[in-house]
């Protein structure tokens, strides 16, 4: 499965769309996921971003032992985007 996080844009075909981080992570839990294409902001900081699923990532990699799917940004915020951009590089490094 191929996860699409974004609250504005519409997923690309084939992929499913999710609004909110803990829906993405509830599909990552499900160990089907595949690819994940993260969007930072989502609308409502309280219920977070797309840097929370980069953060619950990777400490599943450090504390169980999680496979991750090839994980992609496509945030418009820049400063967010390279945030999520060095996670990403970090998750990988520990495989």
């Amino acid at each position: 499965m191929k996860v699409f996080l974004d609250d504005e844009r519409q997923a690309p075909a084939g992929w499913v769309r999710v609004y909110w981080p803990d829906e993405a992570i509830l599909l990552l839990e499900t160990g089907t996921v595949t690819a994940m294409s993260l969007d930072h902001d989502l609308g409502d900081d309280e219920r977070g971003t797309g840097y929370d699923v980069v953060l619950w990532i990777e400490e599943a990699v450090v504390t169980r032992g999680f496979v991750p799917p090839k994980i992609s940004v496509h945030s418009a915020n820049s400063s967010a985007r390279q945030k999520m951009e060095m996670g990403i590089e970090a998750i990988y490094a520990r495989l």
